[in-house]
């Protein structure tokens, strides 16, 4: 059910005057025109005033007039305050917040030293139009790893929800950071890069893909690999351009994308395998089709894009003259076999954006380092949108990734190794448990099947665990277009030290049963 917005316009002909420091809230009827379960206050914002007071009422009967509000205040204040005409003044929503039972909390700046918030009782099934945020992005929530993160501080639950490591990353890139840091690194980088962490870069794509490519005209640098993506999009993505995404999809895929006006096309990636549909994907091609992103290994499943299916795909793209983009951010993460870039394939390189970053590889997820590759004639429209969302990344954790990127072969190795033995903790745990767990062949997510457990769906599954079991996973639903392709699945991550992975397992066997 959609409703309008409550209220109606403000009409406040009347002088309000009032001083900040003394007043806390004003409620008024005949100030504002109202809907009948609306009513309004006044909260100075110079007092950092953050809990509003509870001004709920059926109709807003209480009125205080301009005298009240400064009743508390001396003779001599009222002579020296300078009236404030709300009449003339723009309002500009600040946050709308739809809180439990229904409640509306729509707060607005009234000039620059006061917020107008307005509360109002709506039906728990509604919807207001009432929002202050662009149409493309409308349908877009706080992201499900925030919501399920703050739920685990909130009940307790051990994290094997969002991707983030619970144990640091290597020392010697730190203190390389530090060094930097010290060494006075630490003014604006070269937009698209340390000159340092370009060439370092470009020696690991080398090592990695047998391509040779130029730091300084191929590579941008970018924060993290979220703004790769969307620097990408909005720099070579033209409104009405098609885009073909394979389901599940990090989220991120669908925002910027949107925000780039592109038109979206899904395909559903199916288990056990999530094999590529290949016919599916040729009749998705289509003369307005612009580009297809490939994530590999891919999140949430884990799934590794074969290299019989990055082929076909190549194949396709060359013949429609289509771009490629490929998130590889995982690929050191490769279990089962060997990582394939696409841009390595014949043919390929031309059209591909390849985007990647530190922080999984590394655990240093919150550097937020990343970068693109691409040939000159993408990599300007990467750029160009890149000089306008962040313009350059952290100087000194840049020269500290120089450092990282040239660590031994014997270090890769070791990760490997490591993330191994997290993984058959978890994945014999959930077994036991009695999950039906799919193959993961890379990253360090598994996706498993939980109806066994009598739950309606992905979501009412993640919150019973939350709360009743204390462990955080993922629902899968937010990553498909159509959430009923997601509903009976749900992710777990192995990013975690073993004690961390074994606590989680061991409440799972305990208080988690099957129906």
């Amino acid at each position: 059910m959609q409703s309008q917005c409550p209220w109606t316009p403000c009409k406040m002909p009347m002088t309000l005057s009032f001083k900040p420091s003394t007043f806390s809230a004003f409620s008024f009827s005949k100030q504002l025109l109202l809907h009948k379960k609306c009513i309004a206050s006044i909260v100075s914002t110079r007092r950092g005033v953050v809990s509003y007071p509870s001004l709920m009422a059926s109709s807003p009967s209480v009125s205080t007039t301009p005298k009240d509000a400064v009743s508390t205040q001396n003779d001599s204040t009222r002579k020296t305050q300078q009236p404030l005409q709300l009449s003339s003044l723009k309002l500009l929503v600040l946050e709308l917040k739809l809180n439990y039972g229904g409640r509306l909390e729509l707060i607005v700046l009234v000039g620059a030293k006061f917020e107008l918030v307005l509360y109002a009782l709506l039906p728990s099934n509604s919807i207001t139009t009432c929002i202050a945020v662009a149409k493309r992005l409308e349908k877009f929530k706080t992201t499900i790893f925030t919501q399920m993160s703050s739920l685990a501080i909130k009940h307790g639950a051990i994290n094997l929800g969002q991707g983030f490591p619970n144990f640091d990353g290597p020392e010697f890139v730190k203190e390389a950071a530090i060094q930097a840091i010290k060494d006075g690194k630490n003014q604006y980088a070269r937009g698209y890069g340390v000159p340092d962490l370009n060439s370092a870069i470009a020696e690991r794509f080398k090592k990695d893909t047998g391509l040779v490519v130029d730091p300084d005209k191929e590579i941008t640098v970018t924060s993290g690999c979220t703004e790769a993506i969307a620097a990408t999009m909005l720099g070579l993505i033209n409104p009405g351009d098609e885009v073909i995404l394979f389901a599940p999809f990090y989220d991120s895929y669908e925002a910027t994308l949107s925000m780039a006006g592109a038109k979206i096309k899904c395909i559903t990636l199916c288990p056990p395998a999530f094999s590529v549909p290949i016919d599916e994907l040729k009749s998705a091609i289509t003369k307005n089709t612009r580009a297809i992103l490939i994530n590999t290994p891919h999140n949430p499943t884990g799934k590794m894009f074969t290299r019989e299916e990055l082929s076909t795909i190549a194949s396709l793209c060359i013949e429609n003259d289509v771009l490629v983009f490929t998130d590889e951010v995982y690929d050191k993460l490769a279990f089962e076999t060997d990582h394939i870039s696409m841009a390595s394939l014949p043919g390929m390189y031309e059209r591909t954006v390849t985007m990647n970053s530190l922080g999984k590889t590394f655990s240093l997820t919150g550097w937020k380092i990343g970068w693109a590759i691409a040939p000159p004639h993408l990599t300007w429209g990467v750029r160009q949108a890149h000089s306008f969302l962040t313009f350059a990344t952290s100087t000194p954790m840049q020269w500290a990734a120089a450092a990282a990127l040239r660590a031994s072969e014997s270090y890769y190795v070791e990760l490997k190794r490591d993330y191994l033995a997290k993984k058959k903790i978890l994945v014999d745990g959930l077994k036991a448990v009695g999950f039906k767990v799919f193959p993961s062949s890379g990253t360090y997510f598994v996706v498993v099947d939980h109806t066994p457990f009598g739950l309606e769906n992905d979501i009412a599954f993640c919150e019973y665990l939350i709360k009743e079991v204390g462990v955080v996973a993922i629902p899968t639903s937010v990553f498909y277009l159509n959430s009923e392709d997601g509903k009976n699945l749900v992710r777990f991550t192995f990013c975690k030290d073993e004690e961390t992975l074994k606590a989680a397992v061991e409440r799972m066997k305990e208080k988690l049963k099957r129906k």
